[in-house]
């Protein structure tokens, strides 16, 4: 099964990553090399969450689609970026997003077979 772990930026990870970021990216790539010889990693990418603010596009009230500054969700917790993974089962999923090595929230969500 394909499931992909959703990273949410918290905090305490984007202070870590704005002290040390040669640290974080390491740590992260170590990461990423162990699930790679493991046969876990499909891919993921990393959104840019510094530069360019993002922009969502959404239905109003009135069924007209609104162009909007900012994240669909405002919270203390912002979209990081996302990991493909392969998982035998969901218990093997989270497994897998509890060795994650930062600070960052992982949420984990299945890929839709149809």
């Amino acid at each position: 099964m394909k499931f992909a772990l959703v990273i949410l930026e918290t905090k305490k990870s984007k202070e870590h990553i704005q002290l040390n970021r040669p640290h974080h990216r390491a740590l992260l790539e170590e990461w990423m090399g162990k699930m790679a010889s493991a046969r876990k990693l499909i891919g993921g990418d990393a959104f840019e969450t510094e530069k360019i603010q993002p922009i969502t596009v959404r239905l109003n009230a009135e069924g007209v689609k609104e162009v909007l500054p900012g994240p669909f969700s405002v919270g203390a917790e912002t979209l990081g970026g996302y990991i493909l993974i392969e998982a035998q089962s969901v218990e093997e999923a989270i497994e897998i997003a509890k060795t994650w090595p930062t600070e960052e929230t992982i949420e984990i969500r299945p890929i839709w077979v149809p």
